[in-house]
């Protein structure tokens, strides 16, 4: 990231001015910016911080191990190599041809099961008394660390997300989807995907009375105004075609629905970082507030109302607010731990981010600040005991330390 990129960045935040998306409402198309000849701060500063979804070329995947070994000369899925290579791992599989509480059931099998499935519906045709299965959700990273598969693009290496499941070893957002024809970046291996994508607040019209999301945003039933009330208020979705190798960058809050249109494998990410950090802080709160409004009842008469709300946040987006603050205190001790190791740019490993260099970390530094800040001034956070073991200062002396050494490196 270069010093104006930098400067830049830190005053959009500092305006709190949110981003955009009129262009996009008015029928705007997704930008294709290039892919191994794009800066890094170019992309931060078009995409990231305007939280744009962009297409990136086949070019930031092209050396990637897994485009030639998982991929067969036709453009096809290499079903003997995966078999070889991991067929007894045991992967999540999604029947997509069958709705369940708005969603799809899945079932466990091996990945030789799953071949085995998806050679057969090939050789009748695409189709199979099974349905659509889908596998999704593999964490291929997870369970074989050493795959050698791909690497993460410059682009998406600010990662506080799975840096920090990483640090305390317990999972990550790191996944392999694969599926037949017909079935937040992503990078396909092979095959063809078609995007729909809606800027944040369009799935506001794409509600039914209940408040539930539509199950498939093409359905007739969107048309029923008794059904879905604000549909006719809702723009087009915005549609991408992404092609083999190209990596697809869907940013925070936008809405998407996605179709196979060949025999497809593909790398997803969920992640976030400096630029979405105050989004998700916000989907926090409102998860807590939803689930205050839905027990408020028994405010007075539960022992420990506030911590069980905690709980039930927690069993719905697998953080309270306590983790979130162990969160930032991973990243911040990352970022403080870098910044004053004086390596100068790039770092060459080690302490988390130093390859994005010693701007990256102050950018970082000061978003966890701004963070920091707000979960300290929310009266539900203040209620609770933070166990932070092993980490160390309170929150407000953490808060105290980010803003010295963020304001010492800036200077």
């Amino acid at each position: 990231m270069d010093e104006e990129t930098l400067r830049e960045a830190l005053a959009r935040y500092r305006d709190a001015g949110g981003p955009s998306y009129e262009e996009f409402a008015r029928g705007g198309g997704i930008d294709r910016p290039g892919g191994s000849e794009l800066s890094y701060s170019r992309f931060f500063r078009e995409f990231l911080v305007p939280n744009r979804p962009c297409v990136l070329s086949g070019s930031v995947t092209a050396a990637w191990p897994g485009r030639q070994l998982w991929v067969q000369e036709d453009g096809g899925p290499d079903f003997q190599h995966l078999l070889h290579r991991f067929g007894d791992a045991v992967v999540p599989v999604a029947n997509c041809d069958v709705q369940e509480y708005n969603a799809n059931p899945k079932e466990s099998l091996t990945l030789s099961e799953y071949l085995s499935y998806w050679r057969e519906r090939r050789a009748h045709g695409h189709t199979s008394p099974r349905g659509c299965l889908y596998l999704k959700d593999w964490h291929m990273h997870r369970d074989f660390p050493d795959h050698g598969v791909y690497s993460t693009p410059l682009f998406f290496r600010s990662d506080w997300l799975n840096e920090y499941w990483d640090s305390i070893r317990l999972d990550d957002y790191r996944f392999v989807y694969m599926g037949p024809k017909g079935s937040c970046w992503s990078a396909n291996l092979c095959g063809r995907k078609r995007w729909l994508l809606f800027p944040p607040g369009e799935e506001a019209a794409l509600r039914d009375r209940a408040g539930s999301l539509a199950y498939d945003v093409l359905s007739p039933a969107l048309r029923d105004p008794q059904l879905y009330p604000g549909a006719a208020q809702s723009h087009s979705p915005i549609e991408v075609i992404q092609e083999p190798g190209e990596v697809l960058f869907v940013p925070s809050g936008w809405y998407h629905q996605v179709h196979n249109l060949e025999d497809t494998i593909s790398i997803n990410h969920n992640w976030l970082n400096g630029c979405n950090v105050d989004t998700v802080w916000r989907f926090l709160r409102a998860e807590l507030s939803a689930v205050q409004d839905e027990i408020g009842e028994w405010r007075d008469s539960m022992a420990d109302w506030h911590q069980h709300c905690q709980v039930m946040m927690k069993s719905c987006t697998g953080m309270d607010f306590s983790q979130f603050y162990v969160f930032l205190e991973t990243i911040a001790r990352n970022r403080m731990e870098w910044l004053d190791s004086g390596l100068e740019d790039p770092g060459p490993g080690g302490a988390q981010g130093s390859e994005l260099g010693r701007r990256q970390a102050m950018f970082d530094l000061h978003r966890v600040g701004a963070a920091l800040e707000s979960l300290l001034a929310d009266a539900d956070f203040t209620r609770l005991e933070v166990d932070s073991p092993g980490l160390g200062s309170s929150p407000g002396g953490l808060l105290r330390e980010v803003r010295e050494v963020a304001d010492s490196a800036l200077t």
